[in-house]
Formats: structure tokens, sequence, C-alpha cells
């Protein structure tokens, strides 16, 4: 093995992980979209540590100038969140942990023009219809012997909206940002996260490098794997 991938902890050895990244482009015409901040540090951290603890990651990306290093991890690059969807469903079946990190848009451009729209009105209206919730259609797929981590950006009443999306789309771990912790979620090199367990259990975390919050993460759901029947 290459030195610079070699690990002591290899305790998701044999395990198939998809992990989702970065954002998703929302196309309005050709040259326009809607998007967001996100910049997929979280995801692509989460995908190195699950790969050097031994797991064979599918890392389903949005577009982002992330880039994975880790020889087990396989990029599956998409734009939109249907992409993303459709790229979920095809990997998810095998998959023994999937954790999902991107922030994939809620609404998308009804209608896509097929050329770019001209600037002329003062106002212009565009029509939005909801995506697919990837979490909550997972969640209903998964099997007794598949772990589903998601994650939620709250700005008040987190942990009440947290706890709400881990039992409604049927999550067994979910992984809460706040935006009102300074030097957390978007854009950022570190994170500070709450996790939080189907079981009730909430642990909280300080702030620290994503790549620690990774680690964090791959702890947690390592320590649920053993209390449950895996393939």
């Amino acid at each position: 093995m290459n030195p610079l991938f070699a690990t002591i902890n290899t305790d998701l050895s044999g395990l198939h992980a998809l992990v989702t990244a970065g954002p998703t482009h929302e196309a309005i015409d050709p040259v326009r979209y809607i998007s967001n901040q996100s910049t997929g540090k979280m995801g692509y951290a989460v995908a190195e540590v699950l790969a050097e603890r031994g797991a064979t990651v599918t890392l389903v990306s949005g577009p982002t100038s992330q880039t994975a290093s880790h020889p087990a991890i396989a990029v599956v690059r998409v734009q939109s969140a249907a992409e993303m969807y459709a790229a979920c469903l095809d990997y998810f079946p095998t998959a023994s942990i999937t954790v999902l990190a991107a922030a994939v848009a809620d609404y998308t451009p009804k209608v896509v023009a097929d050329r770019k729209i001209k600037t002329k009105e003062p106002a212009f209206l565009l029509e939005l219809v909801r995506t697919v919730d990837i979490a909550a259609s997972l969640g209903r797929q998964k099997r007794d012997d598949q772990f589903l981590v998601g994650f939620a950006l709250e700005t008040d009443n987190e942990l009440a909206n947290a706890r709400a999306k881990l039992v409604s789309k049927n999550l067994d771990l979910i992984v809460l940002n706040s935006l009102r912790d300074q030097g957390a979620a978007f854009g950022h090199d570190t994170n500070q996260v709450t996790i939080l367990h189907r079981d009730g259990a909430i642990h909280r975390f300080g702030l620290k490098a994503k790549r620690a919050v990774a680690h964090d993460i791959a702890d947690e759901v390592s320590v649920a794997l053993n209390t449950m029947p895996l393939n």
C-alpha cells in the first residue's frame, strides 16, 4: 500500500460507502443557474476519512473545485439535484453506509430556457418546483443492514428541527450545523457539529478542522455499526 494512504484504524474495511458532497446547480437557461454557497469541503473530508478507514467510497459530487486523492474513492460528478438523485439510486443498493453531506437545492426552475434569457423587463418572475428529497427517498428504501446519515443546517430551533428530520426521513444519524456558530458551515475549513442518533443520544463537538469532524462522524458510525447486521 502507498504509505501516503496507510492507516492504523481500518474499522470500516470491506464496506461500501456512498457519500454526497457539494452544491447542485439548477439551470435557468444555458448560462444561469440557482445554487448555494456549499464548497463540498465537508463531504470530501468525509469521503477521504471513510476511505482511509478501509471503506470503498463512491462520492457523488456536485460542482466544486474540491478533489479526492484516495485511490479507494470513485468520484461521480453531477450538476443538478435530479442528476444527484439518479446517481444515488444507482449506488445506494450496495452501500452499507450512506452519508448525505451535499447541499442539494430544494427547488429547481419549472421551465429551463434553451437560449439565454434576454434582459428586457424591470422584473423577471421565475417559477420553481420542488426537487426530490434524496434523504427521504433513500430513507424509505433503506434496509435494516444499511446505515443512513443526513445533515441539517439550521438557523433556529436547531435541535428540534434536526430531530424532526432524523425521524421523518428515517435516518440513523444526523449531523447538525448551526449558522449561528462562528467558523462553521459553508466556506470554512472548520466546522462545529452536534450529532443526533435515533436512540436519542446527542453528542456535541467543539469547533475543529473539517477533517477532524469527519473522523468524529466516522467514529459515531463505526460504533453504531457494531450493533447492527451488515452485508
